[in-house]
């Protein structure tokens, strides 16, 4: 038995010098992807058009407050209630729209993205079996004190062209 436990503390230190780390920075990755440009693209217009949308109701609502103001002085106490219960009633609605619009770009926005992500780390995935690395790490986010780490950016972003 201590035979075996004095094996095993001498292959440790052997076992830790077997790994391989390496490292890759997903952003450059993805920026240099041109269905990133399709997608964003797509993004600003459906923004764009939220936002034409918006500032449709906006008007409409500035419309409609200015006519209310205008007209104020010769609407009975009931007229002014209905008047200002309307102008309640699409201000809100303006502003559930901007929170539903909001929502629908974040989602349209996730189901874009969702290939492309899968993409990227089916390549690093493919990247780390090829070449036997034990852990890849976002570029960045861990600390490798005394450990050698090979950027594999490069070959992720290969692998990539080779699943096109």
């Amino acid at each position: 038995m201590k035979k075996l436990l004095l094996f095993l503390m001498l292959m440790a230190p052997v076992a830790t010098f077997a790994q391989k780390f390496g490292k890759v920075n997903t952003q450059n990755i993805m920026q240099s992807l041109p269905e990133i440009a399709k997608i964003n693209g797509e993004l600003q217009a459906q923004q764009k058009t939220y936002e034409n949308d918006l500032k449709n109701m906006q008007d409409e609502l500035t419309r409609q407050n200015d006519a209310y103001e205008k007209g104020k002085s010769t609407m009975n106490p009931t007229q002014q209630k209905q008047k200002e219960q309307e102008l309640q009633t699409l201000y809100q609605k303006i502003q559930q729209t901007y929170q539903d619009n909001a929502q629908a770009l974040q989602k349209k926005q996730q189901d874009l993205m969702q290939p492309v992500v899968t993409k990227v780390r089916n390549a690093i995935e493919a990247v780390g079996r090829t070449g036997g690395y034990t852990f890849i790490f976002e570029d960045g986010v861990a600390v490798y004190a005394g450990t050698t780490v090979e950027d594999v950016t490069s070959k992720v972003q290969a692998e990539i062209a080779k699943m096109k």
